[in-house]
C-alpha cells in the first residue's frame, strides 16, 4: 500500500537512518533518490532487499528527485522522508484508516519531534499586508494542515501525479511542498496533520553547508514572490500585493536591512515568464477560492 521515497544528497546520517528504520519498513517498497552523482550508494544498500537505488546522473534537486521516485513507485501511497527523519514505530499505518474514510483526502503530515522535544509539522498561510506568509500552528491538535511538509507525510500518489508534482519554479529548495499542497487545497482535496503519527527529526540539514546565506535567503524571498504570482487569482488580494509592494520593498530594503528580500523580487522578476505560464495551467478547474482556503487557518 506504501512506497516510501527518500530523497539524500550528502548526509552520512542516511544510511543509519535507514537501518534503523527498515524493521519498521517491512511491508513498504523503499526508494531512496541519491542526488550525488559522485557518491553512489550502491554497495551501501544492496543488504536491503527492500529498497530501490535510483542514482541521478546530475544533481537534480529536490522537488525533482521526489518526483522521480514517485514516478518510479508502485504502490497506492507514498511516504515521503526526509533523510534525517526517523520513525518512531508505526503509527504510519493509522494514516491508511483515514485515506480510506475520506476520498478527498490529498495528504496526511506527521508530527515531528525534534531534539529539543519540541513538536513541529502543523502549519499555517496567512496573507498580510500583500504578502503570503507561513508558520507553525499555535496548537498541534488534529485537523487541518496548510501544508504536507515534504520530509514527513503520506501522500495519495494518484492525486500527486494529477496536479504534477513539486514544481521545478521553486528550485533549488523552499516552498515546494506549500505550492503543491495549494494546489490540492484549490481542488477540492484536504490535507490533515494527525499528532498521533509520530517521528523524529534530527534537523542535519546541508542547505547551510552547501549554501550561502545571500543565495538560501534570496532563495527564499524569490520563490515567496513566485508563490504569489502563480497561485493568487482573488482581485483584491492581488490589487492588495501590488498597492503594497513599493511599500515592502522600502520596509525589507530599508527598516529591516534585508537587501535579499529586493534581490529575491527580481530574480522572480526575472522568472515570471516561467511563473505565469503554469500559473494558467495550475489554475484550471480549481475549485476554492484563495481566500476561503486561508480561512481554514484562521
Amino acid at each position: 500500500m506504501i512506497s516510501v521515497i527518500i530523497p539524500t544528497f550528502i548526509k552520512k546520517q542516511l544510511l543509519q537512518n535507514t537501518v534503523r528504520n527498515m524493521k519498521l519498513l517491512k511491508e513498504c517498497e523503499v526508494i531512496i533518490v541519491n542526488d550525488n552523482p559522485k557518491k553512489s550508494l550502491i554497495n551501501d544498500l544492496k543488504e536491503f532487499k527492500n529498497v530501490t537505488l535510483l542514482e541521478n546522473s546530475q544533481n537534480l534537486g529536490f522537488a525533482k528527485s521526489v518526483n522521480k521516485g514517485v514516478k518510479k513507485s508502485t504502490k497506492k501511497y507514498v511516504m515521503l522522508l526526509n533523510d534525517d527523519v526517523l520513525l518512531l514505530g508505526k503509527s504510519y499505518q493509522k494514516a491508511l484508516d483515514l485515506f480510506a474514510k475520506d476520498p478527498s483526502l490529498f495528504a496526511i503530515s506527521f508530527a515531528q519531534k525534534e531534539r529539543t522535544g519540541h513538536v513541529v509539522g502543523k502549519n499555517v498561510l496567512y496573507w498580510k499586508r500583500g504578502l503570503m506568509f507561513h508558520s507553525k500552528s499555535k496548537d498541534m491538535k488534529f485537523g487541518y494542515n496548510a501544508w504536507a511538509d515534504g520530509g514527513a507525510c503520506l501522500i495519495d500518489k494518484n492525486k500527486f501525479l494529477e496536479l504534477g508534482g513539486f514544481d521545478s519554479i521553486y528550485a533549488p529548495f523552499y516552498w515546494e511542498d506549500i505550492d503543491l499542497s495549494y494546489q490540492a487545497w484549490k481542488k477540492g482535496y484536504k490535507i490533515l496533520f494527525d499528532p498521533n503519527i509520530v517521528v523524529e527529526h534530527q534537523h542535519e540539514s546541508t542547505i547551510g553547508k552547501q549554501f550561502s546565506k545571500k543565495f538560501i535567503e534570496t532563495t527564499a524571498f524569490r520563490n515567496q514572490f513566485s508563490f504569489i504570482w502563480k497561485n493568487i487569482t482573488d482581485i483584491s488580494m492581488l490589487l492588495n500585493h501590488l498597492f503594497f509592494l513599493p511599500f515592502n520593498l522600502f520596509y525589507y530594503f530599508l527598516l529591516k536591512k534585508r537587501i535579499n528580500f529586493i534581490r529575491g523580487f527580481f530574480d522572480g522578476i526575472k522568472s515570471l515568464g516561467g511563473t505565469l505560464a503554469v500559473r494558467n495551467l495550475s489554475n484550471r478547474n480549481r475549485k476554492i477560492a484563495d481566500k476561503k482556503i486561508l480561512a481554514l487557518f484562521g
